[in-house]
């Protein structure tokens, strides 16, 4: 399946036969749905196997040693451990059919989308909440992080436009009042001079640049003018620097009865609160290989999210070889349905990303 995976918490998984494998899928599949500890017996019956259900018994316990599955019990069935929900996941198609409520749902959100970036994102979060049932997590990767490519003033007339474009593609504005005496055409030649030197710098470099300048320059006109200028990028950088994680449908998680231990819930709250994990997962998630990043129980950099998963996307990555313009994911338990999370997270990044193309063509 094209998915990136973490390497961290879960040690590297034995080869499977064919038979182990066919087994370990219909467990593991059948755990998810029902909750409850599985058997060699239903196992045989619900996979119609053509083997004896001591054999299947055999493979079971095989499969144990292996690490893959567990017994809560000496009586009981079993079930699946982190191990196991890994090689489930990374068996599953590369490409997984999205339910036809779902992808209507998607669509009429994304035809109505509002023609801001933070806005789209916020609702999107509320979105893949509804679509999931479970908690969904976004962040947008600050401007900060990544080098002015375009600095360029719009004249509006009255006032000015400041445009600052990222490696990202992400294209941040601000508006700027023109100094008394200067126009238009050499307010746009002024930023255009400052924009050649400052190419690939940091959004602080090129602050710094414009003060510089600022502070040494000649001219009358294009001191006071690059003094906005650098005003305008003190107000970007104060709020690009205000990095945060949007959440959507946080109460799913307290309704998450495949939560098997109160512990979890706790954990993953705490998780959500003091933000850090969360943000690590989603800053990993773009800059990973694959479209979808799932990262399972002890997978998490820090394995206070035992029995948590989290399926991230990254979505908004413009330009060929750019790093991702944020993530997008949702946060339920290990015991969680695959197939139709990594569908929903991967639509709504999809969506997400044409969108904010959009926003900026």
């Amino acid at each position: 399946m094209e998915q990136s995976r973490p390497s961290q918490g879960v040690h590297a998984a034995p080869r499977l036969s064919e038979r182990k494998a066919r087994i370990l899928a219909a467990l593991v599949a059948q755990y998810i749905r029902t909750g409850e500890p599985v058997g060699s017996e239903s196992l045989t019956a619900a996979t119609g196997s053509p083997v004896s259900s001591a054999t299947v018994r055999n493979e079971l316990a095989a499969l144990e040693e292996m690490g893959y599955l567990t017994q809560p019990h000496a009586s009981a069935g079993r079930v699946p451990t982190d191990l196991g929900y890994r090689y489930y996941v990374d068996t599953l198609p590369a490409r997984m059919r999205l339910g036809e409520s779902d992808r209507r749902a998607i669509v009429g959100f994304f035809d109505e989308a509002l023609a801001d970036v933070d806005e789209i994102l916020r609702g999107t979060t509320q979105l893949l909440s509804r679509l999931t049932h479970h908690a969904s997590v976004a962040l947008a990767r600050n401007a900060r992080e990544g080098s002015v490519m375009r600095l360029e003033v719009v004249n509006l007339g009255s006032n000015a436009l400041l445009l600052v474009v990222f490696d990202s593609g992400q294209v941040e504005r601000r508006f700027l009042d023109l100094p008394e005496g200067v126009a238009p055409e050499e307010a746009e030649r002024i930023a255009s001079r400052l924009g050649e030197a400052v190419r690939g710098s940091t959004l602080a470099d090129v602050r710094e640049t414009a003060s510089d300048r600022a502070r040494t320059a000649q001219d009358e006109h294009e001191r006071t003018m690059l003094a906005e200028v650098e005003a305008a990028l003190a107000s970007l950088q104060a709020a690009v620097q205000a990095e945060h994680v949007l959440y959507g449908g946080v109460a799913n998680i307290v309704a998450e009865r495949a939560f098997e231990h109160r512990e979890t819930l706790q954990q993953v709250y705490e998780a959500l609160e003091r933000e850090t994990e969360i943000l690590e997962l989603l800053r990993q998630t773009a800059f990973a290989d694959g479209p979808v990043r799932v990262t399972i129980g002890r997978e998490h950099p820090d394995a206070g999210m035992w029995e948590a998963t989290m399926i991230a996307a990254p979505f908004g990555a413009i330009l060929p070889g750019s790093n991702a313009l944020g993530t997008i994911g949702v946060v339920g338990p290990t015991r969680m349905d695959y197939a139709s999370a990594i569908s929903a997270v991967r639509a709504v990044a999809d969506r997400l990303s044409a969108a904010v193309r959009a926003l900026d063509e």
